[in-house]
């Protein structure tokens, strides 16, 4: 009993190939065994390694058994020792199972994934940004990462989570950053002093686009005079954060009812929402363009970041124009439709 105890003991130390590559010795030895010992009983190996896998499997269909004293001897064997092993893998899976589960919630693994969207400090916008992030591609998949030591969103299968230092080399590269869509740099609300939190996403942007300068980076700016250090790192948007958040109190203060209207252009989950649309080689003009999305029920509102083209209507379309037009997902899909 000693000697099975400490077998069995061996046994589960021992790492997950070494144990496959035992228990497949082991089914083919003893199905080569079998069928040498009753060749009339099983008439052929695989009908041998057949019975030892239902005998391990503890199925027993009885459709084929030893006849031999030999035999038998060979099935006791199996029950003893093949069952064990049998019982010994099914663990070991279940433990991997658990382990990848735990490594997951520290967010220990790396990301294999590619087109994603890359969120960089945990707190409640980044919450509501993965909310729309998933309404407008429930399919999407995301990588959060933080220097928090458990996932903050573990039941979205959707949502991976890196722990680590986000400026690091290291922590960007198991978010798979060179095949990122996106990264969106939230201020780290943990820090008090404003200077210090945009120091933080300074240092992290400049890790990301000298990394992965072909991902589009969005960063949340504490102090405007600092606008001007991440467009030298070659940043694509900027959000100023209390800025917004006081221009949009005072537009409703002032102007009741604009709030209602800034909100549905900022969320896809109410109302209309703004979308870019493709070029169509018919419109020569923004005229061409306004009359034509407006008969289908989209309103033009800008080339890129330009809002004044309701006033340029006879202007051609420059080649690289980008225009973006408000609309709802229906009427947008159903332009994109004749678009392509």
């Amino acid at each position: 009993m000693h000697f099975f105890l400490r077998l069995s003991l061996k046994m589960m130390r021992l790492r997950k190939t070494t144990i496959s590559v035992i228990v497949v010795l082991f089914v083919v030895l003893c199905s080569t065994l079998a069928f040498l010992l009753e060749p009339e009983t099983f008439h052929h190996w695989f009908n041998a390694l057949y019975w030892v896998l239902t005998t391990m499997a503890t199925v027993g269909y009885g459709d084929y058994y030893a006849a031999t004293v030999p035999g038998k001897i060979l099935t006791i064997f199996i029950y003893i020792f093949g069952i064990g092993l049998l019982s010994l893998v099914i663990g070991k899976v279940i433990e991997s199972f658990g382990s990848m589960q735990r490594q997951r919630g520290a967010g220990r693994l790396n990301f294999k994934g590619s087109g994603h969207v890359i969120i960089i400090n945990w707190s409640k916008k980044a919450m509501s940004a993965i909310d729309e992030i998933l309404s407008y591609s429930p399919q999407s998949e995301i990588v959060v990462i933080d220097d928090s030591s458990r996932h903050p969103v573990e039941h979205l299968e959707q949502v991976h989570f890196v722990s680590g230092d986000p400026a690091s080399d290291d922590v960007l590269m198991r978010a798979n950053i060179l095949e990122a869509k996106s990264a969106i740099v939230f201020a780290d609300a943990r820090i008090d002093e404003s200077a210090l939190v945009d120091g933080k996403s300074l240092l992290i942007v400049s890790s990301i686009e000298r990394i992965a300068p072909d991902v589009h980076t969005t960063v949340e700016i504490m102090q405007e005079k600092h606008v001007q250090n991440f467009r030298h790192n070659q940043v694509n948007e900027f959000v100023l954060s209390h800025d917004a958040v006081s221009r949009l109190a005072v537009r409703a203060a002032l102007q009741e009812g604009n709030s209602d209207v800034l909100m549905q252009l900022l969320s896809r989950q109410h109302g209309d929402d703004i979308y870019e649309v493709a070029l169509n080689p018919a419109w020569k003009t923004y005229g061409d363009a306004f009359q034509d999305l407006l008969r289908q029920g989209a309103t033009l509102i800008s080339d890129r970041s330009d809002l004044s083209i309701n006033r340029k209507l006879d202007l051609p379309i420059p080649r690289d124009a980008r225009l973006y037009v408000v609309s709802d997902e229906a009427t947008m899909n159903r332009i994109s439709g004749k678009l392509v």
